[in-house]
């Protein structure tokens, strides 16, 4: 038989939940875009991509394809998606464009995943 429980506090702090509610509520904007970003990155193959982005700065379908070893069409899509959210940018130099990320994403994404990774190396 399961035990239930159920959280019991002897005071209700309502101005901590009203200031909360309100910073949320400021922010929701900026949340909804961060809940696209993580989810695009949800996906392994569109954080790799977003990794050797942040490390070289700009490639092209070629060298991810080459590097993920992978055919080009999927890597294709995936750098769709993630020009479509707003986290990529590309910029065609003669025949071959080049996918780079948003200038705007790039240090908060470059935080995002240092910390994460460095966690991972933490044993957390």
């Amino acid at each position: 038989m399961t035990e239930f429980s159920a959280c019991k506090r002897a005071v209700v702090d309502t101005v901590m939940i009203k200031s909360a509610q309100d910073m949320l509520t400021s922010m929701s904007e900026e949340i909804q875009q961060r809940t696209q970003v993580f989810a695009m990155l949800g996906n392994e193959v569109r954080l790799s991509i977003v990794l050797l982005l942040l490390y070289k700065e700009r490639m092209c379908v070629c060298d991810l394809a080459d590097i993920l070893k992978m055919k080009q069409s999927p890597i294709s899509q995936h750098l769709r998606k993630l020009k479509d959210a707003g986290i990529l940018v590309n910029k065609r130099e003669g025949m071959t464009v080049y996918y780079s990320v948003v200038p705007v994403y790039r240090t908060w994404l470059e935080s995002c995943i240092r910390d994460t990774l460095k966690g991972d190396d933490d044993g957390r």
